[in-house]
């Protein structure tokens, strides 16, 4: 593995000197010091320090238990942290807006007695009743190839659907951080697949900030900027994945790039009793 593709990063000694991707991005910088989370005496993040540039695509993998689905929460306000900050463009606070964040779980927890287009509008908020507000959701519906379904009941759609319908929701008021909690866990394989590339046509139309934890490494190399993985709580690896888009699952370069990152993660794995 060389320097360019994977190192570590004094994360602290960088905040100052990272660059902003060259796009004019809609996404806003997140940077994270010094953070930690304990439950009940028992430490689940420590000393996790990060900069996310603007628009940058960040996936988080590590084994179950290691965080990165606390690190999430605390990212979007959902649990506080123990100590620590997160400062978001040049604001050190955490943002509530869903204009500012919004994210996106493996269930697609859709309204069953509202339609799909009345899905959507929900994460309008208080948008919702003002003018155009129908036509802009309609126009998400669009950008993820379900307009025709706009006066469907999701009880009739399928698995992938119900996730392009969510995916909408979280879409529609234009979030500059977007945030995914294993999207697309439940999925079978072909329309797991076809939702990667949805994800990422999205992303690179929008250029939101985009941070999604998963349990699926060819997935985190196929979309990613850049792969971290969090072990023990910390920081264990942050990957650089210089790699051209559209990026093809299974190429030799992604499958070279999964299995430096899945070595990582067996050789920190604990031994079986």
């Amino acid at each position: 593995m060389t320097a360019a593709v994977l190192r570590r990063i004094d994360l602290v000694a960088e905040f100052a000197d990272q660059e902003e991707p060259a796009t004019h991005a809609h996404g806003l910088a997140i940077a994270i010091r010094n953070l930690g989370k304990s439950f009940d005496g028992n430490q689940v993040l420590r000393e996790i320090n990060l900069h996310v540039p603007a628009g940058q695509f960040i996936a988080i993998v590590g084994r179950s238990g290691c965080g990165k689905s606390t690190l999430l929460r605390l990212l979007l306000g959902l649990t506080e942290p123990s100590h620590g900050t997160f400062v978001f463009g040049d604001r050190a606070e955490r943002v509530s807006d869903p204009r500012v964040a919004r994210v996106m779980f493996q269930e697609p927890r859709l309204l069953p007695w509202a339609t799909v287009l009345a899905n959507v509008e929900v994460g309008l908020g208080a948008e919702r009743n003002t003018p155009g507000a129908r036509e802009r959701a309609l126009a998400t519906l669009r950008a993820v190839d379900l307009g025709d379904k706009r006066d469907q009941w999701p009880a009739v759609l399928s698995g992938g659907q119900k996730q392009r319908v969510a995916l909408a929701r979280a879409l529609v008021s234009r979030p500059r951080i977007l945030a995914f909690d294993e999207p697309l866990g439940a999925l079978d394989a072909l329309t797991r697949i076809s939702m990667q590339r949805l994800l990422e046509r999205v992303w690179r139309e929008q250029r939101f900030t985009a941070i999604m934890v998963t349990h699926d490494v060819a997935e985190a190399v196929t979309l990613a900027d850049r792969v971290l993985m969090i072990e023990d709580g910390q920081i264990a690896l942050d990957m650089r994945v210089d790699l051209p888009r559209p990026r093809q699952r299974g190429s030799a370069e992604v499958a070279a790039l999964e299995g430096e990152i899945l070595e990582k993660l067996l050789r920190e794995a604990p031994a079986d009793d």
